[in-house]
C-alpha cells in the first residue's frame, strides 16, 4: 500500500462514519486524481481486484463515479477509467447529511426510551 498517512486517516474517518472499507480506500484515493483505472487503485491501496470492483459498483450507485470504456490493445478484459462525477467537497456534503439524519434518528429513539422509561417509574 501506498496511500499517504492523509488518505489513510480519511478512509478511516470515512469507515467509521459507516462507508465500507473498500469503498474508503477507494475514495480516499481518488479524490485528487483525474481518470485512473482498477488496477491502480490495486496497485496503490492494496485492495484486491474484486474489492475494487465492488467499491467501483457502490460508488456508482450512489453517483459519485463515472466509468468510461478505454481502448486497450490485444485480447483480454477491457480497461475502463473511473473519476469522480461530482466535487469531493459535495460527496463529504452527502455523508455528512447522511450522519446527521442518522443522528437524528437515534436521538428519536432515545426520546422514545426516555418515554417509556419515565412511565415505567
Amino acid at each position: 500500500m501506498v496511500m499517504s498517512e492523509e488518505n489513510e486517516k480519511l478512509a478511516e474517518y470515512l469507515i467509521t462514519s459507516d462507508i465500507p472499507r473498500s469503498v474508503a480506500y477507494t475514495l480516499a484515493y481518488i479524490r485528487n486524481k483525474d481518470e485512473i483505472t482498477s488496477v491502480e487503485i490495486e496497485r496503490e491501496t492494496g485492495l484486491r481486484q474484486p474489492e475494487v470492483s465492488i467499491a467501483m459498483q457502490w460508488l456508482r450507485r450512489k453517483g459519485w463515479i463515472n466509468k468510461r470504456n478505454m481502448k486497450k490493445e490485444g485480447k483480454g478484459r477491457p480497461i475502463h477509467g473511473y473519476k469522480l462525477s461530482k466535487s469531493f467537497g459535495e460527496i463529504l456534503e452527502e455523508i455528512i447529511h447522511d450522519l446527521s439524519n442518522k443522528i437524528a434518528e437515534i436521538n428519536m429513539d432515545i426520546d422514545q426510551l426516555r418515554n417509556f422509561q419515565e412511565s415505567s417509574k
